[in-house]
């Protein structure tokens, strides 16, 4: 079986499978430490932070952990209670929920909370895993909304401060199976020094501090490097009208390859 780090950032699709092999989840478990694993939940993403909380409850519960808690933060005043930021430093990880990525910055970015874990993050100490909303704030930049469309245009995305665990990556996630490649090319028209990383549903990106990314799950990851984007019309057009990006490199990833984010060279499945 394949080892990981404590340091790894788990960066999720969404939909990942909760019954079956839990294969997402089970690499999430053994990066946090397996049977020794001291898990924070965070839901605020969610309107119903009870309910979709107690289901990684009872997920990781099942696994074996040494211990759980969900931080159930449903107003900034509690990004500062003092409970919550003890469990975080005797926490191996913190997973974040699905939902609404604006909700979920809106309650925690800035907080005492949210920076000790980014601190905690930085420095390799734990394991963060992030689903969906939760997957979409790991950038500096983030993707808040927007539609899925025929071309790119800048109408089609709207753009927010995401948490910055990954600062040079914009993610978009249920990637292939909502269609929204022309939403994360409209993102990086604005933003070209930024790693486009589109991640399908069941499907995820494990970052490890070797600067490598690696695919688990069902689906693809898509990379779009567009840092040798030699033209752009985004600047010359009004908001609705399609967009030129000339010279992008995309590469799709499957299970088990990897991509070297500082020479943005993919490398295919070892197959050990």
């Amino acid at each position: 079986m394949k080892q990981y780090q404590r340091s790894s950032v788990l960066v999720i699709g969404g939909a990942e499978d909760k019954v079956h092999g839990r294969e997402i989840l089970q690499t999430f478990w053994r990066c946090a430490g397996g049977a020794d694993a001291i898990i924070a939940i965070i839901p605020s993403a969610s309107r119903e932070p009870t309910i979709i909380g107690d289901r990684y409850l009872t997920i990781f519960r099942d696994m074996g952990v040494k211990d759980l808690k969900v931080l159930d933060v449903r107003d900034r005043i509690q990004g500062e209670d003092k409970y919550y930021q003890e469990y975080v430093e005797q926490c191996t990880a913190v997973f974040m929920t699905g939902g609404d990525q604006l909700r979920l910055c809106g309650l925690l970015s800035d907080t005492p909370l949210m920076e000790r874990i980014r601190q905690r993050v930085k420095l390799g100490e734990i394991t963060l895993g992030g689903t969906s909303a939760g997957a979409a704030v790991m950038g500096h930049h983030m993707i808040a909304g927007g539609s899925s469309g025929e071309s790119p245009n800048r109408a089609l995305v709207d753009m927010a401060m995401g948490l910055g665990f990954i600062p040079e990556i914009i993610v978009d996630q249920h990637f292939h199976n909502r269609n929204r490649m022309a939403r994360l090319l409209s993102a990086l028209s604005n933003h070209p020094e930024r790693i486009g990383i589109g991640i399908d549903e069941d499907t995820c990106a494990l970052f490890s501090a070797d600067n490598h990314l690696e695919v688990v799950g069902k689906g693809t990851v898509t990379i779009i490097d567009a840092q040798a984007m030699s033209y752009t019309n985004q600047g010359k057009v009004d908001a609705e009208s399609p967009l030129a990006l000339h010279n992008l490199r995309i590469h799709i990833l499957c299970h088990g390859d990897r991509y070297n984010r500082k020479t943005h060279q993919p490398t295919a499945a070892s197959g050990d």
